[in-house]
């Protein structure tokens, strides 16, 4: 799984995200990562923030009545590597549903620290930047 770009393993976890695959999400991530989204809490830290913060996308969803949640990444505005950590923003869309409503957030970014490990690069923090919902 170990490649010499970070961005695979940000793609993947996006992927993964899109797929609602908690698991492979949790497994791109470092063993203390951080999460800072618009969603309350807001910080999810620690080894099982990935899951930790999709459990609480879900539960968040079921009470707006939003499902179907996809992310599409542009190109990174920044990836820049430095030794074995990683700093990527890219611009990001992302489609979902509101009671069967399509909705679209365009203008969002998706920033993103990394560090390589044995195993490739892992996720120790992202943040989500909300764009403007259509």
């Amino acid at each position: 799984m170990g490649t010499s770009d970070p961005l695979v393993t940000v793609t993947r976890y996006i992927e993964a995200f899109n797929r609602g695959d908690a698991a492979v999400m949790a497994s791109m991530f470092d063993t203390e990562g951080v999460i800072l989204d618009g969603m309350a809490p807001h910080v999810w830290l620690g080894p099982s923030a990935a899951q930790d913060w999709y459990r609480d996308v879900l539960v968040e969803g079921e009470h707006h009545g939003a499902s179907d949640y996809a992310v599409t990444l542009g190109e990174p505005l920044h990836h820049n590597v430095t030794g074995d950590r990683a700093y990527l923003a890219i611009p990001a869309r992302m489609t979902f549903r509101v009671r069967g409503t399509p909705v679209t957030q365009t203008g969002a970014f998706f920033t993103v620290a990394l560090r390589q490990v044995a195993e490739g690069w892992r996720i120790t923090a992202w943040a989500w930047t909300k764009g403007t919902q259509q």
